[in-house]
C-alpha cells in the first residue's frame, strides 16, 4: 500500500521500500522516513557571508554542513555530486544530532575559529528537516544559532516545526515565474509562502542566481523586487551570477552588466540589494 510524503508540494506516493523524488525520504513499512538523518557529505567552517548571509553576524564563521538529496532539479546545482545522488554514491557517514552540537561548540571555544553555530546547507537540508530540528535544539541549548540555507520548497507544517530554533534563513527565489519554477521541478507559491511566514519569525535574506536567457529581465526583477518589498523592504536579496554548471555547460556566464542593471531594478524597491560571483 502506498504512503504519501508529506514534506514538500510533490506529495510522493510511495509503495514500501521506494524512495522518493527527493532521495532522501523512504516508505519503510508504510512510514515515511528520514532515510538521509545524519548521514554527512560535507562539513566545512565557512564566513557567514558564503551563505550568503550579508547582514546577519557580519565578520562570523559558521560550522557548515549538508547531508545528500533535494526535491528539485536544477540544471545549474553546483552541488549534484551530492544534490542528485543517494546513499550509497554520496559516501556519507552518520553524526548524531548530539556530536555535531558538540563538534560546532569546539570550534566556538577555539578562539582562532570562532564559530557561532550550525548552518545547514550544501543539499536541501529539509528533505531531512527532522535532523535539523534535533541538531538546532542542541545547538541553541550550547548558546549558538542555527542557519539555514535551503530553497523554500516544503510544507508549513515542516516550517512550523524548525522556526522555534532557526535563527537566520537565506532562501532561493529562484525567479518569479511559475513556469520557471515548473521547469526546476518547483513551485513559487509555496516558496512565496514559505518566505512571508519565514520572514515573521528569523532574519531571511534571498538569492537569486542569475541565469542568462531564463530569469534575466528586467520585468521579472521589478514583479520580484515589488513583491519582496511587500513583505518588507529591508529583506536583503542577493542577485548571483551564473557560471556553466551541471546540465548547464552550453550557457555562457550571466553579463555582470546585466546584473548591475537588476540590482538597480531591485533597488527601487528593496533597501538592501547585493551583487555576488562577479
Amino acid at each position: 500500500m502506498k504512503t504519501i510524503c508529506q514534506v514538500c508540494m510533490h506529495h510522493c506516493a510511495l509503495e514500501p521500500g521506494q524512495t522518493g523524488l527527493c532521495g532522501a525520504r523512504k516508505n519503510e513499512s508504510g512510514e515515511i522516513i528520514c532515510e538521509n538523518y545524519g548521514m554527512i557529505t560535507s562539513m566545512a567552517l565557512d564566513p557567514i557571508e558564503k551563505k550568503p548571509l550579508h547582514d546577519f553576524h557580519p565578520g562570523s564563521m559558521i560550522l557548515s554542513v549538508g547531508s545528500y538529496g533535494c526535491n528539485l532539479r536544477c540544471p545549474f546545482c553546483q552541488n549534484h555530486e551530492i544534490s542528485m545522488t543517494g546513499r550509497e554514491a554520496s559516501g556519507a557517514e552518520y553524526v548524531s544530532p548530539r556530536q555535531l552540537a558538540d563538534t560546532a561548540l569546539a570550534w566556538k571555544e577555539q578562539k582562532r575559529a570562532g564559530n557561532i553555530g550550525v548552518a545547514y546547507t550544501y543539499n536541501e537540508p529539509l528533505v531531512g528537516w527532522e535532523f535539523v530540528r534535533d541538531t538546532a535544539r542542541l545547538v541553541r541549548e550550547r548558546g549558538m544559532v542555527n542557519v539555514l540555507v535551503t530553497n523554500g520548497t516544503a510544507a508549513q507544517g515542516v516550517l512550523e516545526e524548525l522556526l522555534p530554533w532557526v535563527d537566520a534563513m537565506n532562501i532561493d527565489l529562484k525567479g518569479f515565474r511559475q513556469e520557471y519554477y515548473r521547469k526546476l521541478g518547483g513551485d513559487l507559491e509555496t516558496v512565496k509562502a514559505f518566505i512571508a511566514r519565514a520572514a515573521e519569525s528569523c532574519h531571511v535574506e534571498l538569492t537569486t542566481l542569475i541565469v542568462p536567457g531564463e530569469n534575466d529581465s528586467p520585468e521579472e526583477m521589478e514583479a520580484q523586487a515589488k513583491w519582496i518589498s511587500g513583505i518588507h523592504p529591508a529583506i536583503p536579496l542577493h542577485i548571483i551570477r551564473f557560471f556553466p554548471r551541471y546540465r548547464m555547460l552550453d550557457r555562457e556566464a550571466t553579463d555582470v552588466q546585466q546584473l548591475y542593471r537588476l540590482a538597480r531594478e531591485a533597488g527601487k524597491y528593496l533597501e538592501k540589494v547585493y551583487v555576488g560571483n562577479v
